[in-house]
């Protein structure tokens, strides 16, 4: 069994308020969720306006199917939302 981990960091420059952060993230989170078999959620920067790091993770038994599921997930978010950048991302395998 591989887990595979992908930490990925967004800026949200738009956010005047922790509110609308909130708004923006939790719509991504559906989608990712909705489109992926993959666990996510905000993992960091809770109380920063213009900035969330989102945790993602999956269960496979193929480490090269895991390590393209998380590069798969970074690449819809990316497409879905290009008002909000991708500051940087890491993938491990556990």
């Amino acid at each position: 069994m591989v887990i595979g981990v992908c930490t990925l960091q967004i800026a949200i420059p738009f956010a005047g308020s922790l509110k609308e952060k909130r708004q923006v993230v939790k719509s991504l989170l559906a989608r990712v969720r909705n489109q992926f078999n993959v666990s996510i959620s905000e993992v960091d920067d809770q109380d920063r306006w213009q900035s969330a790091v989102i945790g993602i993770a999956c269960v496979s038994t193929s480490q090269r199917y895991a390590h393209g599921q998380l590069e798969a997930v970074v690449r819809f978010i990316d497409e879905q939302r290009p008002d909000c950048p991708i500051g940087a991302y890491e993938i491990e395998m556990l």
